[in-house]
């Protein structure tokens, strides 16, 4: 069983950088794919980004791209979601995954284990 605890969301102008922080309990977290999704007010929650467990490889949603990187930390058992160039778009409750599997996905169903949740505000 692996839980996962996001942090550093908050309010920040347009234009700004906010880092999320994801960090995960268990002893299997180093050998999982690690993603981040976002759901805006009304809308379905939808794919950002994701990490396979080595950090060699990394995937992108287009929206965000040349903004958002993710990375992490397997001896801090700790992904990162660095956001910058911040837009009210990117308002949105920021959700860390994780999937047991090497492979890079953006499918909600392919991840097994979810955080909390840690909302974004971007104002105009």
């Amino acid at each position: 069983q692996v839980q996962l605890v996001e942090s550093g969301g908050g309010l920040v102008e347009a234009g700004g950088s906010l880092r999320l922080s994801c960090t995960a309990s268990g002893r299997t977290f180093s050998t999982m794919t690690m993603g981040w999704f976002r759901q805006a007010p009304g809308k379905e929650r939808v794919f950002v980004a994701a990490m396979s467990w080595t950090g060699g490889r990394t995937y992108g949603a287009d929206s965000v791209k040349g903004r958002f990187t993710i990375s992490r930390d397997n001896a801090k058992n700790t992904v990162y979601l660095q956001m910058n160039t911040l837009k009210p778009e990117d308002t949105a409750v920021y959700y860390c995954a994780a999937r047991v599997g090497s492979q890079l996905k953006d499918g909600i169903n392919e991840y097994h284990y979810w955080g909390q949740g840690t909302q974004v505000t971007v104002s105009s």
